[in-house]
C-alpha cells in the first residue's frame, strides 16, 4: 500500500472520528441544556423517573471526554509507525522529513485533547445541573408533605 495513502487514511480517519465525537458531544450538551430548562419537577411522581430523564445521554459526553485522548494517541502512534516505515523503505534519514512527519502525527493527540477537555467540562456542567434539579424535586416533595 502507498505510504501517502496510508497517512491520509489514518489522518482523516482519526481526525474525522474526533471531529464527529466533538460535534456529538456539543449536540448532546445543547440538547440537555434545552431539556433542563423545560423540566418541571412537579410533574414527576418519583425521583427515579426524574433521574432517568435528566441523566439521559450524559454518559455519551463522559465517554467521549474520557476516550478522545486515547483515540488521538492512537492516531499519533499510527503516524509514528508510518513515519518509521517510510524511513525504513526509503533508507533516507532526512531530518526535515522526520520532524515534519512526527509533528503531523502529534496533531492527532492535540485534537484528542481538544475534544476531551470541552467534553469533560460539558459533563461536569450537566452533572451539576442534574444535582440542582434533583434537589429541587426533594424540596418540592418536602413542601408537598408539609402542606398535607
Amino acid at each position: 500500500m502507498d505510504i501517502e495513502l496510508l497517512k491520509t487514511i489514518v489522518d482523516y480517519g482519526i481526525i474525522g472520528l474526533l471531529g464527529l465525537m466533538s460535534f456529538i458531544a456539543l449536540w448532546f450538551w445543547i440538547e440537555r441544556i434545552m431539556f433542563y430548562k423545560k423540566v418541571d419537577v412537579s410533574k414527576y411522581n418519583t425521583k427515579e423517573a426524574l433521574e432517568i430523564d435528566v441523566t439521559n445521554n450524559i454518559n455519551i459526553i463522559s465517554t467521549f471526554g474520557s476516550n478522545a485522548p486515547y483515540i488521538g494517541l492512537l492516531g499519533t502512534v499510527f503516524g509514528i509507525i508510518i513515519t518509521f516505515y517510510a524511513m525504513g523503505q526509503s533508507g533516507d534519514l532526512d531530518a526535515k522529513m522526520i520532524m515534519t512527519s512526527l509533528a503531523l502525527a502529534l496533531k492527532a493527540t492535540a485534537m484528542g485533547l481538544l475534544v476531551a477537555i470541552p467534553s469533560i467540562i460539558f459533563y461536569n456542567h450537566l452533572s451539576r445541573k442534574i444535582e440542582v434539579i434533583l434537589a429541587k424535586y426533594d424540596i418540592h416533595q418536602k413542601e408537598n408533605d408539609l402542606a398535607n
